[in-house]
């Protein structure tokens, strides 16, 4: 029988990374008219999960709880954008940060339908549709 669906935790690992990025993405856009503001953004998905990182044990949602690990063990680590920058400084074009925030949205959706699959397969697996 099955001891783990990792499934579940790749699709949770997706849609937080979704959340993360979508985040950073309304910060840029933002900040589009700030003085010596550079875009920021996280490593794709797919170099963060194939870099060896993967959701193995349970996350604390607060600092208390399960001795202080909170947080996920993926690296979502935050990159700055130097490039392109304006007069001002500012490297956040309003465009990139639109396809960015569009990919970002496809990301998540992805990682709910893949979700809702699974769950579809584990109910008929059980005979409950």
């Amino acid at each position: 029988m099955f001891t783990e669906l990792n499934v579940f935790k790749i699709a949770y690992s997706m849609a937080t990374h979704a959340g993360k990025r979508q985040a950073l993405v309304s910060q840029n856009i933002a900040n589009a008219d700030t003085p010596g503001y550079h875009a920021k953004d996280i490593k794709p998905f797919k170099e963060v999960f194939a870099a060896g990182a993967r959701p193995n044990s349970m996350i604390a949602t607060r600092g208390s709880h399960l001795n202080g690990n909170a947080g996920s063990q993926m690296d979502w680590a935050v990159i700055s954008d130097e490039t392109g920058s304006d007069p001002n400084g500012n490297s956040v074009s309003v465009e990139a940060e639109l396809l960015k925030g569009v990919d970002t949205e496809r990301q998540h959706k992805r990682a709910m339908a893949i979700y809702k699959s699974s769950m579809n397969i584990l109910r008929a697996s059980l005979g409950k549709t």
